[in-house]
């Protein structure tokens, strides 16, 4: 039998979030346009590989991954998944992390060079970020 997911009041904010040209991602794009680069985004370099934008003449595939989806190493989630949907949870995050692998390793079978940026640091500093992929 499939779980099913129960609706709680923490939960509520997670409802309706964005998948693409999320803030951190239109940062970092205004950051590496600002500086010259161009860009396309949301291209399906492969069926299950569409990074968030990529820089078509150097080919590079930028990924900008959320710190809480993607589980980033400072501010990722520390403790175990608590409360009812706690299995669901722990899912979720092990099949996004089996995700961002594949779509690296799709990226790279076709000839693209992968960059994944936390979104912690292209809110620190965008600037810098782009700097680092136009180098």
């Amino acid at each position: 039998m499939v779980e099913q997911w129960v609706s709680t009041r923490a939960g509520s904010h997670l409802a309706g979030r964005r998948r693409t040209s999320t803030a951190p991602e239109v940062l970092l794009r205004k950051a590496v346009h600002a500086i010259g680069g161009r860009f396309r985004l949301h291209p399906r370099i492969a069926k299950g590989c569409t990074p968030d934008f990529v820089l078509p003449r150097r080919r590079i595939a930028v990924f900008v991954d959320g710190c809480f989806w993607h589980g980033c190493p400072d501010h990722g989630r520390k403790r175990p998944w608590t409360g009812p949907n706690a299995s669901l949870w722990e899912d979720k995050m092990r099949r996004n992390a089996e995700r961002d692998k594949r779509s690296t390793e799709l990226a790279e079978a076709y000839g693209w060079h992968v960059v994944r940026v936390w979104e912690c640091r292209v809110q620190d500093d965008p600037t810098a970020v782009a700097k680092l992929l136009l180098a």
